[in-house]
């Protein structure tokens, strides 16, 4: 065999006769061009390459008890070679551990509103207990519903907070380094700069808020709702410090009004764990409920463009108006008569 080509489908080889071939005749592949087996030829001037398939062994091999021999591996076929290279195996993607962490952002953030709205109503329950404690006796088990809806929600709601808070600082890390990557830079804050300014108290008053603006870019719609929710966040902190100061008093009217105050401030929680989720959506191009935003644009329309039907005005209306006197036109007027013509004077030719 002086000559052969080979298939890239079933890598047959064919010899050549005559003339080379274009298909194969066993599986009607693209054969290559034809290759001498009497003259080598250099790599660089092939047109197929080999390319090894090692062999896949059958399962993990168990280890001998004998000490100082390997295992006998175990393969379902003879390593080979081919001309096809092998096809990449499907392999599952596995998420890093703070990509996982910035996922669970939206469902703490939904969790923390959950338990600070129960916190709020617990203690507007509380307060209506009080007030009605006034003129008459209150049952024992109200009382004791009210009690351990308040010191659940209390108990609870500073670790889903705190939970939601790292998952928001480990997301906004995600989100700038994606940011940054998309503009084509490098994000000039280091990581435990970030982290650090978003869950170190006093900090985390300003530089969340900074980090957001940094990479909202000129989106309106974004850059107002960063806004809104910084006011809310320091207002946020304002009531929680007011709430703990005014817990310092002892009499019993400082104490009502106390879980007054503590009711508002869940409630102000409540708002500011909603806006922080509608920020994180807003970044994902998406509304609060996790559907895609709807780009709605509203004008102002006095009236149509034109009038394709002109108004129907009766005709009793119009008769006999000045309008429709100097309306007529130049063809309207009656022409002259004969005699009118007769005593234009006419031109005469000199001679």
């Amino acid at each position: 065999m002086a000559a052969y080509q080979i298939c890239v489908r079933c890598e047959n080889r064919w010899p050549v006769t005559y003339q080379p071939r274009q298909w194969c005749p066993s599986c009607r592949g693209v054969l290559l061009s034809p290759v001498s087996t009497d003259v080598p030829v250099p790599p660089s001037r092939r047109n197929f390459r080999w390319v090894a398939r090692p062999a896949v062994p059958i399962g993990p091999v168990e280890p001998t008890r004998t000490r100082g021999t390997a295992p006998t591996p175990r393969y379902r076929e003879i390593p080979r070679w081919g001309l096809t290279d092998p096809r990449p195996v499907d392999t599952e993607y596995e998420p890093s551990r703070s990509e996982t962490i910035s996922d669970l952002a939206p469902t703490l953030l939904v969790g923390a509103a959950v338990v600070f709205g129960l916190a709020a109503l617990a203690e507007a329950f509380r307060y209506g207990l009080l007030v009605f404690n006034r003129t008459r006796l209150v049952d024992p088990l109200a009382l004791a519903v009210s009690d351990a809806a308040v010191w659940a929600t209390q108990v609870g709601a500073p670790f889903v907070a705190l939970a939601a808070a790292v998952a928001c600082a480990v997301r906004l890390l995600e989100l700038r380094r994606r940011v940054f990557a998309e503009r084509g830079e490098v994000d000039p804050r280091p990581s435990p700069t970030v982290l650090l300014g978003v869950v170190v108290p006093g900090v985390n008053l300003a530089m969340p808020g900074v980090l957001l603006t940094e990479i909202a870019g000129r989106d309106p719609r974004l850059l107002r709702a960063i806004r809104i929710w910084w006011v809310l966040w320091v207002l946020d902190a304002v009531m929680f410090v007011v709430v703990v100061l005014w817990r310092q008093r002892d009499t019993i009217q400082a104490r009502a009004d106390g879980v007054l105050l503590a009711a508002f401030a869940a409630a102000l929680a409540t708002a500011v764990a909603l806006t922080t989720l509608h920020v994180v959506r807003l970044f994902e191009g998406t509304d609060i409920w996790g559907r895609p935003l709807r780009h709605r644009r509203f004008t102002y329309a006095n009236g149509p463009a034109y009038a394709p039907i002109a108004p129907i005005v009766p005709r009793a209306a119009t008769a006999g108006s000045p309008a429709d006197t100097a309306s007529l036109s130049q063809d309207d007027t009656p022409a002259a008569t004969q005699d009118e013509r007769d005593d234009v004077p006419q031109p005469v030719a000199s001679t």
